[in-house]
């Protein structure tokens, strides 16, 4: 029994001391689970950051903004005074072959129109009568005839006649077709594919712009 007892024990202190290393030096130990060689290649650990949500939110827009692809760019008309102006701004801000100046013709268009209103209450009111009726109406581009409303735009008084007809047997009796705007002749400026360097230029020449909108080509 004593010689049990004195075997358990020795076996006991023979595997704390295998458990906590100590027989390593003699080529016995358990293996190590850890692996320092990874923690060794870690490059800057420390600068490893949780983002919040909010940030998150805060950079998906500037990383869809990184892959939006290139669009053709327009605006115009330009007479032959601001297209001297314009084309210098371009020369000076934007790569040679980057946009082009055509020549280009702004049909007359006619519009259904009603109006003029004395007042904005008068043109809610006629706003509030077309939307019982299920019409639509469009804003005006020209305002000399504001306050007014516009029933449809055309490129020929014919064509306009014919939806003015068609409105009134759908009970519209005070409308009548204008000439919205005549037949312009000038220059438009198209920029067949802005990316993300030339469309940070373009600022540059807004001011040879003339208040006219850069849009997407139609």
């Amino acid at each position: 029994m004593r010689l049990l007892v004195l075997a358990l024990v020795l076996l006991n202190g023979l595997y704390y001391a295998w458990s906590h290393d100590l027989l390593r030096d003699y080529g016995f130990a358990p293996a190590r689970q850890s692996e320092p060689q990874r923690l060794a290649q870690q490059i800057r650990p420390e600068a490893i950051r949780i983002l919040s949500p909010d940030e998150v939110r805060r950079t998906e827009p500037a990383a869809s903004v990184a892959a939006k692809a290139p669009e053709c760019l327009q605006a115009g008309l330009f007479d032959e005074a601001q297209v001297l102006a314009l084309r210098k701004a371009l020369e000076g801000a934007l790569p040679p072959g980057s946009w082009l100046l055509d020549a280009a013709v702004e049909p007359a268009r006619w519009i259904v129109y009603m109006g003029r209103y004395p007042n904005a209450e008068a043109l809610a009111r006629k706003r509030a009568e077309l939307a019982n009726l299920n019409l639509r109406f469009e804003p005006l581009t020209n305002p000399e005839l504001e306050p007014g409303l516009s029933l449809g735009g055309f490129t020929t008084q014919a064509a306009a006649d014919e939806e003015l007809t068609a409105l009134s047997r759908r009970g519209v009796r005070t409308a009548r077709v204008v000439q919205e705007r005549a037949e312009a002749r000038g220059s438009l400026l198209k920029i067949p594919a802005a990316d993300e360097a030339l469309r940070a230029r373009l600022d540059e020449v807004k001011p040879a712009l003339a208040g006219k909108p850069l849009r997407n080509c139609k």
